[in-house]
């Protein structure tokens, strides 16, 4: 048997702190005297003895990484070195003590190696501890046995054990058909017993199975990770996976297994001599390599267990951990996972290098039906087509001119082929010639546009040239983005992807792929607007964030420096920077305000001035709320753009004094009139006189048809509701008609709270004769209209509620929770009050943290002041919300006076911190 291994070089801390075998080593001799000669009295010894040791060595550990937060490779060879220690002493327990066989045959020999991440020698606190227990022939009893008591020590000293007993014939024979288990044994290492049974193992997996077989094994991991990306998402998620993830560790350890597999490399670091990499890649490397496993260990110690994903309250603590402190407009996390979506981007850059050399070297060849159908591009002068991408003819020829290094992105573009990454080296190598003089010439200003414009899929070269430096390199002011975080639940992508994100958007309502789900955009585009303002618009238009200042005043103010200097006129110049400026005006407007009040339109008119600004603002904030994640746009936010677009319009054409209550009155009375055909005229006469102006201006005549038939029969002590879907704003919409009383809008609030639902949109109106009509737009937990199979059970709870047989206040205690991945977010309180938006009610918008009891908690604090709600919105932007109320006070009027509002603001607050407190204990 083999005796413990040799010491590595440079862990985290001292070795006997992490694991004194001679301590041990006596320890288990003097439990074995204690025991007696019982097996299990001495295997329930060794287990305490062990489970200390493993206790007291991590503990070590992580302490030293806590001081050397960085030091990634001496934490993964402590790791590995304390596991060495554990296995190999449940090892000898079963072969020495436990099992003893002073003359083993011919086929009891037993060999114990390392397989996986574990073989490689590369430990997280919480790694699996992958064991192939080989052996001659077929497993012999005492072989069986031996392993039962080792596995027995390891699964109580609690290791999360993954093994395998097999003879080399077996282990041939599965890895020629599982391309895992042949991964696995290509990272094996010899632990314990027989060497020469390892060794010959390693002589037949190289001659019988490795040898030849280098290109399948090399398409069956390519396959293998673009599987992995497709279900684990691409290194801009802002959540990654840090081990499956795109740009995670599992993407460089294929690096490492197929340059083991097909160039015999024990160390990656020996691809630089032969070629594959230069030294500055291989540093990149390093660098990566290093800060990924850093995260890793330190996301592993945070979390107390072997987890993977970095959730936004691990970032948090995995920051903190790393030593990462606050900076101008950023937070310490921000700053954290700006440098990890670098590494990770600069992971899929060696990535290509890697392969690219793989395809040079016939492994990976071009598909038979793309060489026999396929058609040869034909290329400009200086490039040429290896292996179905595009390459440089002659390097130095190309740099002769420096406007080529944008010249091979838009050749890219023309011709659809993907760049070669030997092409992507030459140009990150030679950024330098992107200076000054470089970025005003006429040329470069005029070849840059045309990747913008000319080719109809901008983002593809736009993506490249970021990820290359070329964009920061040609526009400076891009470089503080790259890569950037925004720490919130909103935003899917970093701030640059989302910018290519926004342009993606628009090259695609420019192809007439959207056409059905954004009409109104599709329709702007076809009819004609400034193309060049409306690219540049979009690729600066978050340019600004991450500083103190407000992003938009920022970013306004550089683009009144990038658009000149990418050769726009002078008007185009000040369209960009008025539409960077206001490029939230629209989306706030009609998120955050009524537009069914004609102040809102007016208001959002007289800041617009121009058909022309109105069109490409549009065009810009539906781009903008597509861009932010794959499922933010929906239904409801279209409607709501589209109307405030056509009625902001329309009152250009028509002049703004169009916009006034008494014909939009008298137009909604006339279309219920046509609706209700069927009633008589004294009916008709008495719904159409029992209400408010405010009822008629701010609902459709669907809704006025719902609340009519809902009245018609309707009692004092009656409750009527109406649930249906409405498809067209992607919700439900809940029409409810009962006798008037104070804080209705608040008991309503909560009913629909306790059944899960989450208002998007409420007004309600109170007729002359004493009945309340209230319409919300609902939906579920995933943003979505409620099931119409759950509509009667809903129906049905939120009239038990009404009426009092459920108290919301004492139920809604047990569903308002903050979940623990959201408890790191900041999100400060603003209320503000606004006399000015609408011409009869005051506005009060409350800006804080979203949780489920929220909108009760307000309304029930402005009921109890008094305050009259005649409508509700709502947005919500990830883990924050907008809450906007029109109010009035009991007297019907606007609250002017500044110690009414002071009072109301304080105690909205309190609802807000005792509903925190609520919902975080």
């Amino acid at each position: 048997m083999k005796d413990h291994p040799p010491l590595p070089d440079n862990l985290i801390c001292p070795a006997e702190r992490i694991f004194d075998a001679s301590a041990v080593a006596q320890a288990v001799e003097t439990a074995n005297t204690a025991a007696g000669g019982e097996a299990m009295a001495l295997r329930k010894a060794v287990v305490a003895i062990l489970s200390e040791a493993m206790r007291d060595g991590r503990a070590a550990i992580a302490q030293g990484l806590g001081e050397r937060p960085f030091e990634a490779r001496p934490a993964t060879r402590a790791y590995t070195w304390l596991t060495d220690q554990v296995v190999i002493t449940a090892l000898d327990l079963a072969c020495r003590y436990l099992h003893p066989r002073p003359n083993p045959t011919e086929s009891e020999r037993i060999s114990v190696l390392a397989v996986g991440g574990y073989g490689r020698g590369e430990m997280a606190p919480f790694s699996d501890v992958d064991l192939l227990f080989l052996t001659p022939y077929k497993l012999t009893a005492w072989a069986e046995s031996v392993i039962e008591s080792t596995l027995y020590v390891l699964w109580d000293v609690k290791l999360k054990v993954g093994h395998s007993s097999r003879t080399i014939r077996d282990c041939l024979r599965l890895a020629g058909e599982d391309f895992t288990i042949r991964t696995a044994l290509l990272e094996k290492r010899f632990l314990f017993g027989d060497a020469a049974l390892a060794e010959e193992l390693d002589s037949k997996l190289r001659k019988e199975l490795f040898t030849g077989t280098e290109k399948a094994f090399v398409e069956a991991k390519l396959e293998e990770r673009d599987g992995r990306h497709e279900k684990y998402g691409e290194r801009y998620v802002v959540e990654p996976n840090i081990k499956e993830g795109k740009g995670g560790l599992r993407d460089l350890q294929s690096l490492f297994w197929i340059a083991k597999y097909v160039y015999h490399v024990d160390d990656v670091q020996e691809l630089v001599g032969r070629g594959l990499f230069t030294k500055e890649e291989f540093a990149t490397f390093a660098k990566a390599e290093t800060f990924l496993w850093a995260t890793r260990c330190h996301l592993h110690l945070a979390s107390g267990r072997a987890t993977e994903q970095l959730t936004f309250d691990m970032q948090v603590e995995v920051a903190e951990r790393m030593g990462y402190a606050d900076s101008s407009g950023q937070r310490a996390v921000e700053v954290f996972m700006q440098d990890y979506f670098r590494h990770a981007t600069a992971v899929g850059d060696l990535t290509r290098i890697l392969l690219t050399k793989l395809e040079a070297d016939h492994v990976k060849s071009e598909p038979l039906l793309q060489r026999l159908f396929g058609r040869k591009r034909k290329l400009k002068p200086g490039y040429v087509e290896v292996h179905g991408r595009l390459a440089i003819e002659d390097d130095t020829a190309f740099l002769s001119d420096p406007l080529n290094l944008l010249r091979l992105f838009e050749e890219g573009l023309r011709t659809g082929l993907l760049i070669h990454p030997d092409a992507m080296r030459l140009v990150t190598a030679n950024l330098n010639l992107i200076d000054e003089r470089f970025r005003n010439l006429p040329a470069a200003r005029k070849l840059f546009l045309d990747l913008l414009l000319k080719h109809g899929n901008p983002e593809r070269a736009l993506r490249r040239m970021n990820e290359l430096g070329v964009l920061s390199a040609f526009i400076p002011e891009f470089e503080p983005i790259r890569a950037m975080m925004q720490f919130n639940m909103y935003h899917s992508y970093t701030v640059d992807e989302h910018i290519i994100q926004c342009i993606s958007q628009l090259s695609k309502i420019e192809r007439r792929e959207l056409t059905e789900d954004l009409p109104v955009a599709s329709s702007i585009l076809d009819k004609g607007v400034n193309r060049r303002v409306l690219y540049v618009a979009l690729l600066v238009h978050d340019i600004g964030k991450g500083r103190d200042e407000d992003h938009s005043i920022l970013g306004a103010q550089i683009a009144r420096v990038v658009a000149p200097r990418l050769g726009l006129k002078q008007a185009e110049c000040d369209t960009v920077e008025w539409l960077v400026r206001y490029h939230l005006l629209m989306s706030d407007m009609a998120q955050k305000r009524d537009i069914a009040d004609p102040r809102t339109v007016r208001d959002f008119a007289k800041a617009v001035q121009t058909r022309e600004r109105l069109d490409l603002l549009c065009v810009l904030t539906v781009c903008d709320i597509r861009g932010v994640g794959p499922t933010t746009w929906n239904n409801w936010k279209a409607s709501l753009i589209r109307a405030l677009y056509r009625q902001t319009r329309r009152a250009m054409e028509g002049g703004l004094e169009a916009l006034n209550r008494e014909q939009r009155g008298t137009d909604a009375k006339r279309n219920l009139r046509e609706a209700l055909s069927d009633w008589d005229q004294k009916a008709l006469k008495a719904e159409t006189t029992r209400h408010y102006p405010p009822y008629w201006q701010g609902l459709h005549v669907t809704a006025h048809v719902v609340f009519a038939r809902l009245l018609r029969d309707l009692k004092d002590d009656d409750i009527a509701i109406d649930l249906a879907i409405d498809e067209d704003r992607d919700a439900t919409r809940a029409c409810f008609a009962l006798a008037d009383h104070p804080g209705i809008f608040s008991r309503l609030a909560g009913a629909l709270a306790l059944v899960g639902a989450n208002v998007v949109d409420a007004r309600t109106y109170t007729t002359k004769d004493g009945f309340a009509t209230a319409a919300f737009w609902i939906q579920d937990a995933d943003g979505s209209p409620f099931e119409a199979a759950r509509l009667p059970r809903l129906s049905q709870m939120i009239n038990k509620t009404l009426k009092g047989e459920v108290k919301a206040t004492e139920a809604i205690k047990s569903r308002d929770k903050v979940k623990k991945r959201e408890r790191a977010f900041r999100v400060p309180t603003h209320i503000t009050f606004d006399n000015t938006g609408s011409e009869i009610y005051t506005i009060i918008e409350v800006d804080t943290r979203d949780r489920p009891g929220l909108l009760y908690d307000l309304t029930r604090t402005l009921a109890s002041q008094h305050v009259y709600i005649n409508s509700a919105v709502i947005a919500t932007y990830g883990e924050q919300v907008v809450d906007t109320f029109y109010v009035k006070d009991m007297f019907g009027l606007k609250f002017y006076s500044q110690s009414k509002q002071k009072a109301l603001e304080r105690k909205l607050r309190e609802a807000i911190e005792k509903g925190v407190e609520r919902a975080t204990s």
